[in-house]
């Protein structure tokens, strides 16, 4: 199967990238990486599948060569990568020369295959001794992250395309402080509320301090996910409002308008920190860029029978992936342009992550993933359709270069457009692998 657009199709300029993240793949035990609240929710039994840990991953921090080498082959224009926290700083705080080289390194081979490279700071890998003061819950990680982000981007943001400050803040904060899933794997409001306000003012004060020390273009990736009434009962639809605020509109409001959500404000109540609203002008001040992530839709129900926000996520009817998310192209397209028209007017659009799992197989040296081209196929049509309406959406990167360690369901769900034998960690291009680079001019 061929995905059905080309070059010609999109802008001029328009990037296709694929995009990493270095907890995931680089493994942690190597480059006197310290550890981090990653290292340590692994350890702990019951939250990782199979109790599976990221200290080897797929060994990119040896591998990253033959790895950029894929990226370059497939037609890629740009790779978006991440840095470890704990690897550039093992203690949050001391700068670990080792962990800079590698970064150097990786930054000049990135280039000289003639490849755009799109840094993030922060996947979600916090120094384990950050973490023990308190992590995201305490104010003075904004000055911890405004610290390792000039050291990173003094070391390799010369040769940086762009720069994002954080990946995922709702996964930062929402899903890992009030959910309970991800690191540290706390179910607490009031150290989620503290967090969903942490994790931008981290986020303005990095911006800050970068572009004193002369960086540019600079941005954030925020996720964005559907929010699908499971009903037209006024009940579901008011909970379907209430997930889209707390998932969406709370940290893109703060970003363009200077201000949080007040249905959400109104839950978090008597939790948020002191003096939140002084911070408001910092957060929303102009970025260069916004990054967009987007997987699927959730089908909400109110659920009285719970604490707020009362609401519960029930199983829709469209296809899904092998995460068990429905497949709704059409979620892209609309976010596209609410966010344009909403929110971030002329401000440049990049889809930074956008793919599915999938149970893939290797079968006489080929895994013929068909589903995650149509996948694809469908997704960019989504992009492309966007364009046509105004939304000035300027690159679009696949997620993800390899199969990898996909946190807390360690390495059973497969996403990568390269097959990874954890075994005798092989590389092998996947059909969708194929597809772009026969779409996109590789060789």
């Amino acid at each position: 199967m061929r995905l059905s657009l080309r070059r010609s199709d999109f802008p001029e300029g328009f990037l296709f990238g694929v995009a990493t993240s270095a907890f995931q793949i680089e493994g942690s035990s190597f480059g006197g990486a310290g550890p981090s609240h990653w290292d340590t929710f692994a350890a702990t039994p019951g939250n990782v599948a199979n109790a599976e840990n990221g200290a080897v991953a797929c060994d990119h921090y040896h591998r990253y060569r033959e790895d950029l080498d894929l990226v370059r082959s497939g037609g890629f224009d740009a790779y978006r990568f991440s840095a470890s926290w704990a690897r550039v700083m093992p203690d949050g705080r001391t700068v670990n020369a080792e962990g800079l080289d590698f970064y150097d390194r990786l930054a000049d081979a990135i280039c000289e295959r003639g490849l755009k490279p799109y840094l993030t700071l922060y996947h979600w890998d916090l120094p384990a001794a950050l973490a023990d003061c308190g992590g995201w819950r305490n104010r003075d990680v904004a000055s911890w992250f405004a610290d390792y982000a000039v050291a990173l981007t003094g070391c390799i943001g010369d040769r940086m395309e762009a720069v994002a400050t954080i990946n995922e803040p709702w996964c930062v904060a929402w899903l890992s402080h009030f959910l309970g899933i991800h690191a540290p794997g706390l179910r607490d409001i009031r150290a989620t509320a503290r967090a969903m306000h942490h994790v931008l003012l981290a986020h303005a004060r990095a911006v800050k301090a970068m572009r004193a020390a002369g960086q540019r273009n600079l941005g954030i990736v925020l996720n964005f996910e559907h929010a699908n009434p499971a009903s037209d009962a006024p009940q579901d639809v008011a909970a379907a409002r209430l997930y889209d605020g707390f998932y969406n509109r709370w940290f893109v409001q703060a970003l363009t308008r200077k201000s949080y959500p007040d249905d959400i404000l109104q839950g978090f109540e008597g939790h948020m920190p002191d003096g939140f609203e002084k911070d408001l002008d910092a957060i929303g001040r102009p970025l260069d860029w916004l990054g967009v992530n987007y997987y699927t839709r959730t089908n909400v129900a109110h659920d009285p029978a719970s604490p707020w926000p009362s609401l519960t996520n029930v199983e829709g009817p469209l296809p899904k992936t092998a995460m068990g998310w429905e497949i709704y192209p059409d979620g892209l397209y609309g976010f596209l342009n609410r966010l344009h028209r909403d929110y971030t007017g002329d401000t440049p659009i990049i889809v930074t992550e956008n793919g599915m799992a999938r149970d893939d197989h290797l079968l006489d040296g080929r895994v013929e993933d068909t589903e995650r081209v149509a996948y694809f196929d469908a997704h960019l049509s989504a992009v492309r359709r966007a364009i046509a309406d105004g939304a000035p959406v300027k690159g679009y990167f696949a997620w993800s270069l390899l199969d990898n360690y996909e946190w807390a369901l360690g390495y059973g769900k497969r996403f990568g457009l390269v097959h990874v034998d954890y075994s005798t960690l092989a590389r092998t291009p996947k059909a969708s692998f194929e597809a772009f680079r026969d779409a996109f001019g590789g060789d």
